[in-house]
């Protein structure tokens, strides 16, 4: 089951209807922090070698 263009904007337009178009930013906003705080704690992960193969840990354990 796809959601054609319609339906999408129907369900946009009742999103702005029970949110209001302050919340709506303020939300979409937050959600744009998050994901970049999210890049950054990947991207400094990778840097600092922190993370590890499961492969490796489960060969290891054996």
């Amino acid at each position: 089951m796809r959601l054609g263009t319609w339906e999408i904007l129907i369900i946009l337009v009742v999103v702005l209807l029970i949110f209001g178009p302050g919340r709506i930013v303020k939300v979409a906003g937050e959600m744009g922090k998050s994901i970049k705080a999210f890049k950054d704690g990947l991207s400094e992960g990778k840097e600092s070698g922190d993370y590890s193969d499961d492969k490796e840990d489960n060969q290891q354990k054996k």
